[in-house]
């Protein structure tokens, strides 16, 4: 088949608190491309198995939950909604204690190889997705078409997610913020199987101190230059 009669696949990258989600967002619309949040699937798999009454000690049983999901993304103007077996999980899973969960969930290389064939199913479809996670142009898309890896410093990610909380009505200490994301990167960048990491072909983007607008308008531009 034609390069350009396949599926486009955007792969970004990067670890919490960079923007992932916005500018992921914000790229798909752009480019009329599905939006696939792979982190909410590994949300999805710590929030079935807590209803099951599945131990997150338990790989095998993890695994097995995330074979059987039917997940769905729906967007609704900036908010992408999850559906779960026909059901709107989307609040349940952006709920803070859902994060470590996912992080650990995703340690498990029976959770991350059950969940690769849904994940890839979501860009079969023309005209193509933009996924975001930690593994996506690594594992999930090593053959995308477009990878990029966004970073920040700290700090600045530490004020962004405090931002994000406070228009949600929750005050939390710059310091706690702190701990969580540092926690959170250690987790990921350290795990044996599917590391926090760019690709070899990734374009990284340093996201500190500039606007999320920018940031898609750079990606945009180096994306339309290579269609």
């Amino acid at each position: 088949m034609p390069v350009d009669k396949l599926p486009i696949v955007v792969a970004l990258d990067g670890p919490a608190g960079v923007g992932k989600s916005t500018v992921a967002m914000a790229i798909a619309a752009a480019l009329d491309l599905a939006y696939v949040e792979t982190g909410a699937l590994y949300r999805a798999v710590g929030l079935l198995a807590r209803q099951r009454g599945i131990s997150l000690d338990d790989p095998d049983a993890l695994g097995k939950v995330a074979t059987g999901m039917d997940v769905r993304f729906r967007m609704e103007g900036t908010v992408n909604h999850v559906v779960i077996d026909g059901v709107d999980v989307t609040e349940a899973l952006r709920h803070p204690d859902m994060g470590p969960v996912a992080s650990r969930v995703s340690s498990y290389p029976q959770v991350r190889q059950a969940l690769l064939p849904l994940q890839r199913s979501f860009a079969q479809r023309l005209p193509g997705a933009v996924a975001e996670g930690r593994d996506i142009g690594t594992v999930v898309f090593p053959t995308a078409r477009f990878k990029f890896f966004l970073t920040a410093t700290v700090p600045a990610r530490v004020e962004r997610r405090r931002l994000q909380l406070l228009a949600k009505g929750r005050d939390v200490p710059a310091q706690e913020l702190e701990r969580e994301i540092t926690e959170r990167d250690r987790a990921d960048s350290s795990r044996k199987v599917a590391p926090l990491k760019a690709a070899d072909d990734a374009v990284v983007v340093d996201t500190s101190g500039i606007s999320a607008e920018q940031v898609v308008d750079r990606l945009l531009a180096h994306i339309r230059g290579r269609l």
